[in-house]
């Protein structure tokens, strides 16, 4: 895996690396196949001065432990009891700061790689973001993939990722990696104040660090 991202990509400044990540190959392995998405769009979090970092002030609690990991490891959280949320650790370890991966941009050669280890005309396919199997609704609704990956609960069930992710190193793991990607310039970065934060007040909840491509139709909102 020569294209896979190594430790030093993660260890640097969390804007820095919430930046880079645009574009990126954001890899999941599961059995024989393989869901490729091109990261669109990143939050960084960076306690524990952070107001809206779950480890601000320093709080270490059995939920944000993996925050405190060295960068490139995963720290996944479950948000309304039902969505799983990616974030990738950065900087040292016992820094507990890591961007969040708000959308991707699935890489896709042909229908089937929408759904792992399921063909386009099993009924399963209706059990992941809402596709339907015949007729024009079906047509529809695969014209439309945004769906699948423009927020990071949606992504998080298409990538099928859940708890057993919690700590997963990105730079060793067999089923789920980062590669390089595509290059992304930053005449092509907007940067904007990130989203559903405003417990964390006006100061934090309007720094601009969610960082999106631009013209991107699967950021999750403009």
């Amino acid at each position: 895996m020569k294209n896979r991202l190594k430790r030093e990509f993660f260890t640097r400044d969390t804007l820095e690396v919430a930046r880079d990540l645009l574009g990126r190959y954001l890899v999941r392995k599961i059995g024989k196949n393989k869901l490729v998405g091109k990261i669109v769009e990143t939050e960084a979090y960076i306690g524990p001065k952070d107001k809206a970092a779950h480890s601000y002030k320093g709080k270490i609690t059995e939920r944000n432990k993996a925050e405190y990991l060295i960068g490139g490891c995963v720290y996944i959280y479950l948000v309304y009891g039902m969505y799983w949320q990616l974030n990738i650790t950065t900087n040292k370890e016992g820094k507990p700061e890591c961007v969040l991966i708000r959308a991707l941009e699935p890489k896709i050669s042909n229908l089937s790689q929408l759904i792992p280890n399921v063909g386009i005309d099993s009924g399963k396919i209706t059990q992941r973001r809402g596709l339907t199997t015949s007729g024009v609704g079906f047509v529809k609704k695969l014209a439309d993939i945004r769906n699948l990956t423009n927020g990071p609960g949606k992504l998080c069930q298409w990538l099928k990722l859940d708890k057993s992710f919690y700590g997963e190193d990105l730079t060793k793991s067999k089923r789920i990696w980062l590669e390089r990607g595509e290059k992304v310039r930053l005449f092509q970065i907007v940067e904007t104040k990130r989203i559903g934060i405003d417990y964390a007040g006006p100061y934090w909840s309007k720094r601009k660090w969610r960082f999106y491509i631009k013209g991107n139709s699967f950021v999750s909102k403009k």
